[in-house]
């Protein structure tokens, strides 16, 4: 089988580099890197990308030993039906390591056609690192390396106004652009870079939240050999990802007209405030998620997908999402309806094993910040509590009891949360156990136990769930709730 490269495959023109991508990870190759190939493609975009790896170990050298080409194999279900799709991206034009040639990557700063920045360094990356200085080649922090190579730009373009770059993390912390913008100030500051390079910031540069939304399992190692045979070529830098995609960024007129995915079939969304989508994407994708899990895992289940296609768990998460978490949200309930059709079909993807004990690591935290809300939002719209959501909450408190039909449950959170549920569940009386665990301001932000019936019902539903099971447990509650 012949090896990856332009040569072989017929792609030796190469692209003007307009972007700069920190990270050459799994995520923003089969996210970014397939938005701006379809960019390409419809819109005649003609963009290449310089990849800077942002850390001291990366994939540069064998994105370099492939001249920047992968494959990408998308897969999914949408309305029902299968979909598979696989597309050699070819737009990264070059790929940089700063730790091994930092002259390589400040050169980066004076490519006359550079327009965007784009980066993906986790959530930890947009961090301020105070012994990062401007003459380290290259600082250790991201946003300390984007400062110097900002820096370096206006003085090779002489604070020309129009050189200023489109910055725009992908970072899934919120107010991302904002927070790093924050950082690259404060570098400019503290390393006395000059009023008239923050001026240029300021003016000549525009920072952009985002929401990204894709899940990318990556090199698929357990099944490479049926991936290899659908391609006439050894690829080392295979990627997999599920179908859908959406990318919320915010911004006006300016950023659309830079950036024409209206053109392409990308549900690309330029918005003038991102966070109804943030809040949509936390309390349905991340929320129903979240919900589902403790009472899954202890009806029996064990992936996302059984969950849903189980004819129990199944119709007890559809209620969650469309009838109690929508409720609560202020956006169009068409919009919101279809969003969460597309998450079941995502749920439902064969191709994508989502075991619920590997996500229900720190459910409390996560719980208190995704499913809660819409719970406590729920009461104050109708004035009684939510039957499926408090259910869910229920299963919860049971989940952290760590033990169920004598089996161990794959509860994964701090000693503290663990030892202080191994305590409370050590009292008899159902009414006592949700009480102690609803007035615990520290998890949920507030004492629960004040929120009207709450506590009856969580108590009735961990009685029901013990002496019952989930299924009859719910059927007997629900006829009181």
């Amino acid at each position: 089988m012949k090896k990856l490269n332009r040569k072989n495959v017929g792609l030796e023109e190469k692209l003007p580099i307009k972007i700069i991508q920190f990270g050459e990870g799994n995520f923003l190759r089969a996210f970014i890197g397939y938005a701006f190939q379809e960019l390409n493609k419809v819109a005649d975009f003609n963009a290449g990308i310089a990849v800077v790896q942002p850390i001291e170990k990366g994939l540069v050298r064998m994105l370099n030993d492939q001249d920047g080409l992968y494959t990408l194999f998308m897969k999914g279900v949408k309305k029902g039906e299968e979909i598979q799709e696989i597309e050699l991206i070819s737009n990264i034009v070059k790929a940089v390591d700063p730790y091994s040639n930092f002259n390589d990557y400040i050169s980066l700063a004076k490519e006359e056609s550079l327009e965007f920045m784009i980066s993906n360094t986790t959530e930890a990356g947009i961090a301020y690192v105070s012994s990062d200085t401007a003459t380290m080649q290259p600082p250790s922090s991201f946003p300390a390396k984007l400062t110097v190579l900002l820096h370096e730009r206006f003085k090779h373009f002489n604070g020309d106004k129009t050189k200023g770059l489109t910055i725009i993390p992908c970072e899934l912390i919120n107010h991302n652009s904002e927070t790093l913008k924050e950082i690259i100030l404060k570098y400019a500051s503290n390393w006395n870079l000059g009023e008239d390079f923050k001026n240029w910031l300021l003016e000549s540069n525009s920072f952009h939240s985002t929401l990204v939304d894709r899940i990318v399992p990556g090199y698929p190692k357990a099944e490479i050999e049926t991936y290899n045979a659908q391609i006439e070529y050894q690829d080392n830098l295979i990627v997999s990802a599920e179908a859908f995609f959406l990318w919320v960024i915010e911004g006006g007129n300016d950023l659309k007209a830079k950036l024409p995915f209206n053109k392409t079939n990308l549900d690309v969304k330029i918005v003038g405030d991102m966070q109804p989508y943030r809040t949509r994407k936390v309390r349905i994708l991340n929320g129903a998620h979240t919900a589902l899990v403790p009472f899954s895992i202890l009806y029996g289940n064990k992936t996302v997908k059984q969950s849903v296609d189980n004819l129990f768990t199944g119709p007890f998460i559809n209620h969650i999402v469309f009838n109690e978490i929508i409720d609560t949200l202020e956006m169009d309930k068409d919009e919101l309806n279809s969003f969460a059709d597309e998450i079941f079909d995502r749920f439902r993807n064969p191709f994508i094993i989502h075991n619920l004990s590997s996500i229900a690591l720190n459910t409390v935290s996560k719980f208190a910040v995704r499913v809660l809300p819409s719970l406590l939002g729920y009461v104050n719209i109708h004035n009684r509590v939510p039957t499926h959501l408090t259910f869910a909450f229920a299963s919860l408190i049971r989940f952290y009891k760590g033990t169920w039909q004598g089996e161990t449950l794959p509860v994964q959170d701090s000693d503290e949360i663990v030892a202080t549920f191994t305590k409370i569940w050590q009292l008899t009386d159902y009414t006592e156990i949700a009480k102690n665990v609803l007035s615990i301001e520290e998890y949920w932000g507030k004492d629960l136990t004040k929120v009207n019936h709450l506590t009856e019902a969580v108590a009735l539903a961990l009685k029901e769930i013990d002496v019952n099971g989930i299924e009859n447990g719910f059927a007997n509650y629900s006829k009181a709730f």
